[in-house]
């Protein structure tokens, strides 16, 4: 059983990688690959039992339909507006509500996941339920393709980082560090070349 988990991880690893290439080129195909990292993510967190990182996984597989179907029309939107351009990244802007709202759903929310995961007996209770909860929310933004979802990123994914080395998930650690550190090239990648769609 234990090859298997490595075996996932690695895999884990290896799609994870090509998702970030994917994510900061904008490509819809991250989608399709983040269902695969997600899977197998979900798995090597619950055998892990920490639910939460393992939950969120699975909540990653179902907003990569919603976030295909966005980046799709946005898309589209910007071609018909601007012209077609392969290296434009299609953005949208941040409204003040969106923010509020993501604020209260990151305070109510990881004060709720960290009560529950302790329940179930999360071996990372409090650090998982922030990451989650930031994870949850970073990734709505990053289907919304809002700029700022980068910021949300460097933080989780730092956290996430410390958080496997802890546990002994070095495959994963390797990834959500690569994560982090990709985060502050993808700020500025998206920044050089986004184009709002809703300006």
């Amino acid at each position: 059983m234990e090859t298997v988990i490595k075996i996932i991880e690695i895999f884990a690893f290896a799609t994870g990688i090509a998702y970030l290439i994917l994510e900061i080129m904008q490509h819809n195909f991250m989608w399709i690959i983040g269902i695969a990292t997600g899977l197998a993510c979900a798995f090597s967190f619950g055998v892990q039992h920490i639910w939460g990182q393992m939950g969120l996984n699975i909540y990653y597989v179902v907003i990569s339909i919603i976030g295909l179907a966005r980046w799709r029309r946005d898309a589209a939107a910007l071609e018909s507006s601007k012209g077609s351009n392969d290296s434009i990244i299609h953005l949208n802007h941040l409204k003040l509500k969106t923010l509020l709202i993501s604020i209260l759903l990151f305070l109510a929310g990881s004060a709720a996941l960290i009560w529950l995961l302790r329940m179930l007996g999360d071996s990372e209770s409090a650090v998982d339920a922030v990451v989650v909860v930031m994870s949850a929310i970073g990734t709505w933004w990053l289907a919304q393709s809002y700029l700022q979802q980068w910021y949300i990123w460097l933080i989780a994914d730092s956290a996430l980082t410390a958080m496997c080395i802890h546990s002994g998930m070095w495959w994963m650690a390797g990834l959500y560090m690569a994560y982090a550190m990709s985060s502050v090239y993808g700020w500025f990648h998206w920044k050089r070349n986004g184009r709002y769609v809703d300006s």
